[in-house]
């Protein structure tokens, strides 16, 4: 039989925690890159630790979209599910995961469980989903897992890899070589046992499911340049290493805790060293005192430890300390949905610190800029003395996505520090008049010794209550990021440089964004959109770019007022992070459309409220409160 050629399919895995879904997509994804598929995986990862098992809230999991073409977001509705139970699959149908038509491959050792409530709570979910319009099928994998293993738990996911390699025609020997790898660590009796179910999986498939037969081509971006597969905390944390800092000092916390994992096992073969703080203070703390003695140090956290962290960044603002800080966003505030993405942090990284204390922010949209904004950073903030913020997001953070393996070159890193005798005649801030930039002092160094000090101080780091230092150090700290804008160029422009509407986005939205704009412009829509990856200082050039649409919009994952809503009028509406920003910035009504879902953004929610602010720019007739959000 031969398979069907399609060009792409979007498959999850979903089961409860600790069944090891997360794995099997992951190898599922890396087999797939190396066949030179496009892929992108994003993890479904329940709020609690340990859930309780058999729940819709529970849901535990993994997306893969593969495809002949290069990947850049989780698509829309799945077209295959496998399911370790029917209870998981509640949830991903309420959050729109599936469509009418979409495959479910369910485990059925739950019709047969000893208790009747689980019986029954089973039949009933299968009646339900069929009424939904999914096209269910009952297979027996549990009971083809105790064939090769005695506890199913610890082996389903590599039967059900094997599942799907063979329904996505994907190579044997590929798929059990990357067995191989996944578990190199581990005694050779594993990795067999892993292969065996692989096997069986495989097989498993031939027999129960000879419909699902399908060939995806190679996307024609895969095979041209030598590419790596990372999700991407660990390309932070290659980008750590790449940009030749030392130390990366951080409290655990999801969803960054994963990038110390990852640098905890590579970092010291590459002369690094990760110090796992007592708290998100002391973590910044130890940071600030590397980046002092000269050792420019990064520390990696969420939202919440953003916050522990304030006063600190604070501090490494008024010393002019270099500091490499990436917050991976989730869902907010206080603790929120830890395990969901947000882009909450905007602002807050802006302007949550105590008095004015302006810094870099760069934001990343692809995995690749999780690794290339990481070496950027540590060149910005000792180039201009300042500490520098990477926002992600949970979305990049366990996402997974082939990317070209960088090319890097001397002109990307910092340049090495001059440690030679330091005149004492040039004070500790000896700030340019035009750039507010000043040469760097490293304690240790002949004559460079200095007084460090979070108060108000002269030229010479010497504390000063007087209004005019005062005025004149802070005018200095801020002109630098004018002199860093001075440097930037206008962002680039997808689509035409004019029409009916523009859409502005920032972070892992890229790619969703741009699909939905894609299909717009193919059904003749005058629709563009631009991506910024500087938020502080912004990209020169917005105002001029505005102004050649009708409309612009920004594209968020964070919240902002319906205008439709009770008691929202055009002076209370509260606005998308973003646009709050260019609002002020550029003086220009930018609107905004954004959800706080929890998942990331699919292309088709984003292309349904592009086009009802279309249809109202091409009927100005209908008011800006009918457009509706």
């Amino acid at each position: 039989m031969n398979p069907t050629t399609i060009q792409e399919h979007i498959v999850e895995i979903v089961s409860d925690s600790g069944e090891g879904a997360q794995k099997c997509g992951q190898t599922f994804g890396n087999i797939s890159a190396k066949m030179n598929n496009g892929v992108w995986t994003v993890e479904i990862i329940p709020a609690e630790i340990q859930p309780p098992a058999r729940t819709p809230s529970g849901a535990s999991g993994i997306r893969i979209r593969l495809g002949s073409k290069y990947m850049t977001n989780v698509g829309n509705e799945g077209d295959l599910v496998v399911a370790f139970n029917e209870q998981v699959l509640y949830s991903r149908i309420a959050n729109g995961a599936y469509k009418k038509g979409t495959i479910v491959l369910l485990d059925n050792r739950w019709a047969s469980d000893a208790s009747t409530e689980i019986q029954q709570s089973y039949g009933k979910a299968v009646v339900e989903f069929r009424d939904h319009g999914l096209v269910v099928h009952e297979l027996p994998i549990h009971e083809a897992c105790l064939k090769v293993v005695k506890d199913p738990r610890k082996g389903k996911n590599m039967f059900v890899l094997g599942m799907l390699c063979r329904i996505y025609n994907r190579d044997k020997e590929v798929g059990r070589n990357e067995i191989a790898l996944t578990f190199s660590g581990k005694k050779e009796a594993i990795i067999t046992s892993n292969q065996n179910l692989f096997d069986a999986g495989y097989q498993f498939a031939i027999d129960q499911l000879p419909e699902y037969f399908f060939d995806i081509p190679p996307a024609d971006e895969m095979g041209q340049q030598p590419m790596v597969v990372t999700n991407g905390n660990q390309a932070i944390g290659l980008g750590v290493m790449a940009s030749g800092m030392e130390l990366v000092s951080m409290y655990p916390i999801t969803p960054a805790t994963s990038a110390s994992h990852y640098l905890a096992e590579v970092f010291p073969a590459a002369g690094g060293f990760v110090h796992q703080a007592e708290d998100e203070i002391a973590a910044i703390a130890f940071g600030i005192g590397a980046s002092y003695a000269g050792k420019t140090a990064c520390t990696i956290t969420s939202g919440p430890g953003m916050a522990l962290k304030t006063e600190n960044i604070a501090l490494a603002v008024m010393a002019e300390i270099p500091l490499v800080i990436v917050d991976v966003q989730r869902g907010g505030p206080s603790t929120g949905l830890p395990t969901k993405i947000e882009q909450g942090d905007l602002l807050s990284s802006m302007y949550g610190m105590p008095g004015d204390a302006p810094k870099v922010i760069l934001a990343a949209a692809t995995i690749a800029e999780c690794f290339s904004l990481v070496v950027l950073a540590r060149k910005l903030a000792e180039t201009f003395r300042t500490p520098v913020i990477v926002l992600t997001d949970a979305n990049l953070a366990t996402g997974v996505q082939p990317w070209a393996r960088p090319d890097l070159s001397r002109e990307m890193l910092a340049p090495p520090l001059d440690q030679s005798e330091w005149n004492p005649k040039i004070a500790a801030y000896d700030w340019d008049e035009k750039t507010g930039l000043s040469q760097r002092p490293i304690p240790g160094m002949p004559k460079g010794e200095y007084i460090l000090t979070g108060l108000s101080h002269t030229k010479r780091s010497k504390v000063s209550y007087e209004s005019a230092e005062n005025q004149y150090s802070t005018s200095m700290r801020s002109r630098k990021l004018a002199t860093l804008q001075s440097t930037l160029t206008p962002p680039k422009i997808h689509g035409d440089e004019g029409g009916d509407l523009l859409v502005v986005g920032w972070g892992s939205t890229f790619g969703a964004i741009e699909e939905a704009v894609d299909n717009l412009r193919q059904r003749g829509n005058k629709v563009s959109a631009i991506h910024l990856r500087f938020l502080s200082p912004l990209e020169p050039g917005l105002k001029e770019i505005f102004s050649h649409f009708n409309k612009v919009i920004t594209v968020e994952v964070n919240y902002s007022d319906d205008p439709n809503a009770p008691m929202i009028t055009a002076e209370n509406r509260r606005y998308a992070q973003l646009a709050t920003l260019l609002r002020v910035q550029t003086l220009v009504d930018v609107d905004c459309w954004s959800v706080v879902y929890g998942h990331p953004l699919q292309p088709d929610l984003i292309e349904k409220a592009l086009q009802e602010r279309l249809d109202q720019v091409v009927d100005p007739s209908q008011s800006e409160s009918e457009a509706g959000e």
